[in-house]
This record gives structure tokens, C-alpha cells and sequence, in this order.
């Protein structure tokens, strides 16, 4: 998320509260993002800043910013990852995407290599409520670089219900 709060304390993402966030139902009707993919090997990303950087900068210039960006990580191959950014508005010349649903969402905090225990933790947490997890996405709260400032690095799984 690097660059898209530049008003945030480290001029780069905003403190994540994760209250709001965890052990939540939300419904999003037509969510919009931009879009991208970002290439991994086994699932580790090898490009993930510089997709974050161009993105945000595309989405500034747009003047398409929202108050507090949610980035979504879908982790659908070994060699891949789709990323959505959220966008206030439509970005000219961008890749646009929206998400509609009802999700579950659940707070962790921990390294990142803990992601695979948690997306299990989550699929645990949805079936606990009687839900079916029919997609889930990480939602990334901060860049490794504002997480080590902050002294927290939360990450949301968000499972589409």
C-alpha cells in the first residue's frame, strides 16, 4: 500500500484499528477497485511494491483515493496473485474490478508466513457460524515497512459467505 496515504504518520499507510474489522459480516455492493497481478513463485510475491507504487500513483492522479484504501490479495496460483486496490471512483485507463457479497472478516496479527494457517483458522471461524467460505482474500493492512513502525503487521482474512 505503499504510497497511497502520504499523510499517514509514516507518510506511507495509515495505523490499521483492527476493532472494526474483526469478527465482522459486511455486505459490499459494487466495491470498486483497480485491479492488477502480481507474479510469485510459491505463492511469494516478487513484485508486490512496485505493482502497490504504480497503482497508487495511477489512483492519485485520478483523484479516485478513499479515505482509508482496503488491498485485496487473491492468492489464485503459485505463480500469481490477483490485487485490488480500492478506488473511490473509475481510473481512467486502469483495470477496474468490483466486489459484491456478503463476507466474513477476521483479524490476525502475525508474520506474513503465518497466511496459510490462518486462511485455515478462517475457513474454521465461517464454518463456526454455520457459512460456507466460497472465496477468501487477505486483506493487507499495511506494508512490511509500516507494520515494523507500527509494531503490529494485521492482516484480514475476508471470506466471501
Amino acid at each position: 500500500m505503499e504510497t497511497l496515504n502520504e499523510n499517514a504518520e509514516t507518510g506511507c499507510c495509515s495505523r490499521f484499528e483492527p476493532e472494526p474489522w474483526d469478527e465482522q459480516e459486511v455486505t459490499w455492493d459494487e466495491k470498486r477497485f483497480v485491479k492488477d497481478r502480481v507474479r510469485c513463485f510459491f505463492h511469494i510475491p516478487l513484485n508486490f511494491g512496485k505493482v502497490m507504487v504504480r497503482n497508487a500513483e495511477v489512483i492519485r492522479s485520478a483523484d479516485a483515493t478513499p479515505p482509508a484504501a482496503v488491498v485485496l490479495c487473491d492468492e489464485n496460483s503459485l505463480w500469481g496473485a490477483d490485487v485490488y486496490i480500492e478506488a473511490s471512483r473509475d481510473v481512467p485507463g486502469a483495470r477496474m474490478a468490483t466486489i459484491s457479497g456478503r463476507f466474513l472478516t477476521k483479524v490476525f496479527e502475525g508474520p506474513y508466513k503465518d497466511v496459510p494457517k490462518w486462511y485455515e483458522q478462517m475457513r474454521a471461524f465461517v464454518e463456526s457460524r454455520g457459512k460456507e467460505a466460497r472465496r477468501m482474500y487477505a486483506y493487507y493492512t499495511t506494508c512490511p515497512k509500516c507494520a515494523q513502525a507500527y509494531g503490529k503487521n494485521y492482516v484480514v482474512i475476508v471470506a466471501e459467505v
